[in-house]
């Protein structure tokens, strides 16, 4: 999947998604990605660094940071899950069972996301 990414390293496909889905602080990209926070900090200055993410201040939160995509990032992370897909879709067509191999991934990824959810209560 890394070959796929676009350029991205997979750690770094995993950041810019999370904050895509929503996760505007490093602390809750941290926890949704279950990584800790230095590690999450140094991939997000990686990707300030790229252009690939903004960080701008919170205005009740003084404190606070939140991230954004960038275009340039938006336009990467769009054009690095295609090629996921892509990828996905071609390794399970090998399978000869296709649509069964991604309805288990679909199920997989929604059994993950209720793990995730779980785990923020």
């Amino acid at each position: 999947m890394e070959r796929a990414s676009g350029g991205l390293s997979l750690a770094h496909f995993r950041v810019l998604s999370a904050v895509a889905a929503g996760d505007e602080r490093a602390s809750r990209v941290a926890a949704r990605l279950a990584l800790g926070k230095p590690t999450v900090s140094v991939s997000v200055d990686a990707l300030c660094s790229r252009g690939l993410l903004a960080r701008s201040g919170v205005a009740d939160d003084q404190r606070a940071i939140q991230l954004s995509l960038t275009d340039a990032g938006r336009q990467l992370l769009a054009e690095a899950q295609g090629a996921m897909t892509t990828s996905l879709e071609s390794l399970a067509a090998r399978t000869g069972q296709r649509d069964d191999v991604i309805a288990s991934l679909v199920a997989l990824g929604e059994a993950i996301d209720e793990a995730v959810a779980e785990r923020h209560k």
